[in-house]
């Protein structure tokens, strides 16, 4: 058995809401559901929050929320994975076994259902031995990187690179965020998450924009405006 589940916890301190404020005309977590249903990949699609006021949303929205998630559970500090086993758990409890587990985020809203289905496809081609993540290619080569000082003078990370050419480089990635797959086993026991062997599936980083802050905020609003007039999404 599948299930979605959307972590959103109710005190983002970055953006006051976020995972509920208005985006283009939606609750930001509305898109999240809505392409998790269109997918129909999913038994069972859970929002994990401790937030009744995200729960009064979502509910508006149409769906269910079983349980809450405990405050304590809700801070600054625990991780993403400790979410993911908290809601299996008390999934267990009500005889509810989910094997395959997309985590997906609520403040991703360019994505589409047809991600989700491609990303299964691949999850499945490697018969569920490998957790997946959604990457996207850097902008410059990661070589070309610099730390600043508080003057504001740089250090190159890599001595010389600035000299080579894009070209002449290997292209790099980072784990955009808007979601990732697991297998039971990866999140429990032996298996257990480590930030080594993910398998990979990349999207375009205009359309796997996740919202932090209030600039992310104002690209992916003038993107998905864009797409809209181009009717390149979901509606």
């Amino acid at each position: 058995m599948k299930i979605a589940i959307i972590p959103a916890r109710g005190g983002s301190k970055r953006i006051k809401n976020k995972n509920i404020i208005d985006f283009c005309g939606k609750p930001m977590i509305a898109y999240a559901l809505e392409m998790a249903k269109r997918s129909n990949l999913f038994d069972k699609i859970h929002v994990s929050t401790e937030s009744d006021e995200i729960k009064s949303v979502v509910n508006k929205l149409g769906y269910k929320i079983d349980f809450m998630r405990p405050a304590k559970l809700a801070d600054d500090f625990t991780g993403v994975i400790t979410v993911l086993r908290f809601v299996l758990e008390e999934y267990k409890k009500k005889n509810e076994l989910y094997e395959d587990i997309f985590c997906i985020m609520p403040t991703s809203p360019l994505l589409n259902s047809n991600d989700l289905i491609r990303a299964y496809k691949l999850y499945m081609k490697y018969k569920r031995k490998n957790p997946l993540h959604v990457v996207s290619q850097f902008p410059v080569p990661i070589e070309w990187a610099y730390r600043q000082d508080r003057k504001g003078f740089l250090t190159p990370v890599v001595q010389g690179a600035y000299k080579k050419r894009s070209q002449d480089l290997e292209k790099a990635y980072y784990e955009s965020g808007p979601f990732s797959i697991f297998h039971r086993s990866h999140l429990f026991g032996y298996n257990s998450v480590t930030d080594e062997g993910f398998i990979s599936i990349e999207i375009p980083r205009d359309r796997a924009v996740d919202i932090d802050d209030e600039d992310d905020l104002k690209f992916a609003q003038l993107l998905y405006l864009g797409y809209l007039k181009k009717g390149q999404v979901e509606v």
